[in-house]
């Protein structure tokens, strides 16, 4: 039997908007749907009766948010109430899960999640998709960042499954410091910057390498960008998007930050449903 599908809530608007994406999410991959809520009972220094009382009331806004969605969605919907802090809980969930969905949190330090969220985001098994408050009528398209590492690539296989199941189009970005700039301070000459270009564009067409073979009807537009940042150029192409693909770290991060530097950013700026791939490591067989 295949994985369900996760939603996190807290009762809030961006976390009931997250229950209603991950409901329709759900039927449209024909799994079942289960809702979780999080209880931090650590703090407390009596179990009786308080966290009797904190237990009661996280299942009944299990309950509520449940109420919201069942009959809207012909999928199998249950709750579960975990304890523990809500990014260790859920972390260690979501390797039970296909897919875990968060709700976006108020503004934050100029941007539009609350740190919670970017924790869940790090320290997940799975794909995290991150649900804003945004309005996707009229939306289309699916949009996924790649830099030539391995979690990008992973990013891709994930966004092309996507956009061919939904029968979206699929865009591919690579956003890098490119040579204008460069060229403009009088660094390298022109004939310098179009290698480096080309160089760039033969990591952009390897990362569609066989696309076309798994999906022959997907319309995959590649994309080269060198004069925005990365996380901007994906914040400012996503604006239109159904939904936007990350991996969780690129080449240029440090392996032992577990959220990269672009991702971050992407996340407390999110322009759409946007959904962080982490790395899959594969153990070869000898």
């Amino acid at each position: 039997m295949s994985k369900p599908i996760a939603v996190a809530t807290n009762d809030s608007e961006q976390s009931q908007a997250a229950v209603t994406w991950a409901a329709q999410r759900a039927a449209s991959a024909g799994l079942p749907l289960i809702i979780l809520h999080v209880v931090d009972i650590r703090w407390v220094a009596e179990p009786i009766p308080w966290t009797g009382v904190l237990l009661e009331k996280g299942e009944e806004l299990l309950e509520t948010a449940a109420g919201r969605v069942r009959g809207t969605v012909p999928i199998e919907i249950t709750t579960k109430l975990l304890e523990g802090s809500v990014a260790g809980a859920l972390g260690k969930y979501s390797g039970k899960v296909a897919m875990l969905v968060v709700g976006s949190g108020g503004t934050h330090l100029g941007g539009s999640l609350t740190d919670r969220a970017l924790q869940v985001a790090a320290a997940a098994k799975c794909p995290v998709a991150v649900v804003g408050m945004h309005d996707l009528q009229g939306r289309s398209g699916v949009l996924v960042g790649v830099d030539g590492s391995e979690e990008s690539t992973q990013a891709v296989a994930f966004a092309a499954a996507e956009a061919d199941r939904h029968g979206q189009e699929l865009t591919v970005l690579y956003a890098f410091s490119g040579p204008n700039r460069w060229v403009r301070s009088g660094l390298p000459t022109s004939s310098l910057a179009e290698l480096i270009v080309e160089e760039e564009q033969i990591v952009l067409s390897e990362a569609v390498s066989g696309l076309r073979e798994d999906y022959p009807d997907l319309v995959v537009h590649k994309v080269l960008e060198t004069e925005k940042e990365p996380a901007q150029a994906l914040v400012d192409a996503a604006a239109h998007a159904q939904l936007l693909v990350v991996g969780s770290r690129g080449r240029g991060g440090f392996k032992r930050l577990l959220l990269g530097s672009t991702a971050h950013a992407v996340l407390t700026n999110l322009p759409c449903p946007t959904v962080i791939t982490p790395v899959r490591r594969v153990k070869h067989l000898k």
